[in-house]
């Protein structure tokens, strides 16, 4: 059900350890990978290579979920059909296990997969993984779709969606050049 890719490979820059990433981003990380139920996420501890840069990312990623405007669960779909669409297991992982939390379940992952087509979604679903799918093939919006998407939402969570549909598609194709595999299970 999740995207395919390679996760055989190594990965390019290897997680770091204490030494190599300080004991703030060590212990958040541990912190982060309780909570997601994970080992300490690879994606912390790669980024947290650079620190300042992990920081300010990790701010606006914070701003977009779980600080954004839109409800949880459909932040979560949003960022599962980047995912499928980009082909990224590590982000489709991961947030099928955040996703499960909001009230995402089997069924609708399958349904995620399946696209903005299938059945069984609310116009607003539908409309916000018509969005997500527009932006990725066509990097724009049609006039019809923006104008179903404003007359949904207001001014600041059109911009807010347009930003979580275009971090999440940056933050794949890190993950995709770094190779990182998902994250075990605890």
């Amino acid at each position: 059900m999740p995207p395919s890719s390679p996760n055989d490979r190594t990965s390019r820059v290897a997680p770091g350890g204490w030494r190599e990433v300080g004991p703030v981003v060590t212990g958040f990380a541990r912190i982060a990978g309780r909570v997601a139920g994970t080992e300490p996420p690879a994606l912390f501890l790669t980024l947290g290579r650079n620190r300042r840069l992990f920081w300010g990312w990790l701010h606006f990623a914070g701003r977009l979920m779980p600080g954004g405007r839109l409800p949880r669960r459909e932040t979560e779909l949003v960022i599962l059909r980047v995912a499928t669409l980009t082909g990224c297991d590590y982000e489709f992982t991961h947030h099928a296990r955040l996703g499960a939390r909001a009230g995402i379940g089997p069924v609708e992952l399958e349904r995620v997969v399946a696209g903005p087509e299938a059945e069984g979604w609310t116009e607003r679903e539908r409309l916000l993984l018509t969005v997500t799918d527009e932006l990725h093939h066509d990097r724009d919006l049609c006039d019809a779709t923006w104008a179903r998407l404003r007359a949904e939402l207001d001014e600041r969570t059109c911009l807010e969606v347009l930003l979580l549909v275009g971090h999440y598609e940056m933050l794949a194709t890190t993950l995709a050049v770094l190779r990182l595999p998902p994250d075990r299970e605890r």
